[in-house]
């Protein structure tokens, strides 16, 4: 078999690791640039090894140097997302099991995709600046040299530098502070550990034994509210998973423009505002997030082709933490509804496109091209299908809990895991040979095998839904607030969701264990502006709620709800929100002129990768800007 390569880095972890990094780095708020120089401790893996390949994207590259030699390095050309490769010549020759410490002074640019700058304007306080970092997928490179990929897993020692009037913290161990010596304006943080960086001027709470809440002031008790519950979530990952290796668990609540939900640094996990509902509703994504102190942080993907092994195991064993604290009908629910989200994305991207396997090939593809909740749902359908035939819930975990001790530390591949799956259910080889393994991992479109979830928790949600799309005109009067006064935060989601299902959404079939629920062209507008007058949706602050009634609204022509979606799409960036509400309005044909306009004129505050993805939904040309 041909050895594993990653497409998507110039570098290659069958030649050289990089074992560890030393980072010195200066933050300048005013060029916006980081100043560093990393010192790359590498492990040779080949005999006569003479020229190390590094990923950059957008680096000046200033000196370059191999244990204290002076060493020729070359910049190659740009080729699209993957930057340009940065060629190392050493001065000498190495064997297989040497070591090199190579170390290069650099400097970023203002446009690196990886840093976000805020102007103060930008924050919630409005007096100081702030800079946080967003690395995955393939982002690192334009922040230092490195091997950029997943493979490749390394500790780091840093100082940064920033204005002492600004506080920095990262994804690590904090190991104190010192005045910066060359400049008495400045203070120099020093980190141990594995990486990601922010620096602004933010407070934090203790919430628990081993965590703090970090975040602006104007968040940091609602977030203290909000994530209390991080040591019950924690322990009962313990309880499913094994130990928490990591030390700490730190939450930093990051401004609204972050792209994500969360994500799962070591130590300190990044959190959208987005979350902070105000009843604690929304605590799923954490539990997501420390799920990944498991699988994806303490076992890895190999490359990003095998995403689904960080994203499917995590949604199970998140699920499963929600199935410990709220029981399995919770679990089933939550389930149920992923796998409508997976049926709106496979919609999204066309059901045969290969960007829907679970295993798709990347090769000249940008991952973050391919970003969706695809290696997610699928990826843990597939889990909860072998789950099924398996044993049940307990088989499966103890294979997970399994899996990720004999895995610790490492990256995998598919293959990899499929092997230890037929090794640890040795006794059941006959049913594992039964499943249809190329339909689940390379086949685009929907799962081989469609599951049946418990409804109980979805049946009201069902119920209501079917009501308001069998309502005529004349039944809109039948409605009232009592409707919903017993349905919880995510029953609601769930009864939105099912709405915003209609024939231009799907050309398959949904999930739907009832039979009189059908596809249906939108609400009409009559049904959306009765449904704000007895549900008052509009004051609602769940975002996951307010994003799917304004996206109903949107749908259904109701122009008053226009404004109301391109706010909450620029007030915030969280791609899961932005992207669909800034696509519903565009394909709005009387307001497609409208949502180009207003993304052009908030763009330059968008995360780099929301402006990207967005831009590309719009059929906005990056470079011309029409």
């Amino acid at each position: 078999m041909a050895p594993v390569t990653d497409p998507c880095s110039f570098s290659s972890f069958s030649k050289c690791l990089t074992r560890h990094l030393n980072l010195i780095l200066r933050v300048d708020f005013d060029s916006r640039t980081i100043r560093g120089k990393v010192a790359l401790t590498v492990e040779v893996l080949e005999d006569k090894f003479s020229v190390l390949t590094l990923d950059t994207k957008d680096l000046k590259i200033f000196k370059v140097s191999a244990n204290g030699q002076a060493a020729k390095f070359e910049l190659g050309a740009q080729q699209g997302y993957k930057g340009s490769p940065l060629e190392i010549t050493l001065p000498f020759e190495l064997s297989r099991g040497q070591n090199v410490i190579v170390e290069v002074e650099y400097e970023t640019s203002p446009s690196a995709s990886a840093l976000q700058w805020l102007s103060p304007a930008q924050t919630a306080g409005k007096k100081h600046p702030y800079l946080f970092s967003q690395c995955q997928a393939t982002h690192c490179r334009t922040m230092l040299p490195c091997q950029d990929m997943p493979s490749v897993k390394h500790t780091y020692y840093a100082k940064v530098s920033v204005p002492k009037e600004l506080i920095a913290v990262m994804s690590a161990v904090r190991d104190g502070q010192e005045p910066d010596p060359s400049d008495s304006s400045r203070v120099i943080y020093r980190f141990r550990q594995m990486f990601s960086e922010i620096v602004c001027y933010v407070l934090c709470r203790e919430i628990g034994p081993r965590s703090r809440v970090w975040s602006e002031k104007e968040y940091v008790d609602q977030a203290a509210f909000e994530f209390s519950e991080t040591e019950t979530m924690l322990k009962t990952a313990e309880s499913l998973s094994g130990p928490y290796v990591w030390g700490q668990y730190d939450l930093l609540v990051l401004p609204p423009s972050f792209p994500y939900g969360g994500m799962e640094n070591p130590c300190l996990t990044f959190a959208t505002p987005t979350l902070l509902a105000g009843d604690r509703s929304l605590s799923n994504v954490i539990a997501h997030e420390i799920s990944h102190s498991w699988t994806g942080n303490l076992v890895t993907n190999k490359t990003w082709e095998h995403f689904w092994l960080n994203e499917g195991h995590t949604v199970y064993l998140e699920r499963m933490i929600g199935r410990a604290l709220e029981g399995e009908q919770f679990r089933q629910f939550k389930a149920r509804g992923g796998w409508k989200e997976l049926q709106e994305a496979v919609h999204q991207f066309g059901e045969n496109n290969v960007l829907t396997n679970l295993v798709p090939s990347l090769k000249d593809v940008d991952p973050d091209d391919c970003f969706s909740c695809v290696p997610y749902e699928k990826g843990f359908a597939l889990l909860y299908y072998l789950e099924e035939l398996l044993g049940g819930p307990e088989v499966f975990m103890g294979f997970v809990k399994s899996y990720t001790q004999l895995f610790a530390y490492r990256s995998v591949t598919t293959k990899e895991w499929k092997d230890y799956l037929f090794t640890y259910f040795k006794d059941k080889l006959d049913i594992l040979n039964k499943v249809d393994w190329n339909g689940w991992m390379y086949t685009p479109g929907m799962p081989p095998v469609k599951p049946q979830y418990d409804t109980t928790l979805a049946d009201a949600c069902i119920a209501l839904a079917q009501r308001w799309q069998n309502a005529k005109d004349a039944d809109l009067s039948g409605f009232s607030e009592a409707d919903i006064k017993q349905l919880s935060s995510h029953q609601l989601i769930e009864f939105l969701a099912l709405l915003l299902i209609d024939k231009g959404d799907f050309v398959f079939a949904p999930l739907s264990d009832s039979p009189s629920l059908s596809i249906q062209d939108p609400l009409p507008q009559s049904h959306v502006k009765r449904m704000q007058e007895v549900y008052n949706f509009n004051s609602v602050k769940n975002s996951e709620i307010r994003c799917r009634w304004l996206r109903l609204c949107v749908k259904a022509k109701w122009e008053e709800a226009v404004p109301l979606a391109l706010k909450m799409a620029t007030e915030q960036g969280r791609l899961k929100f932005t992207r669909p509400l800034f696509r519903d309005v565009y394909n709005f044909d009387k307001f497609r002129d409208v949502a180009v306009k207003l993304f052009k004129e908030h763009r330059d505050a968008m995360h780099p990768v929301t402006a990207t993805l967005v831009s590309k939904d719009l059929k906005v040309d990056q470079r011309t800007g029409f």
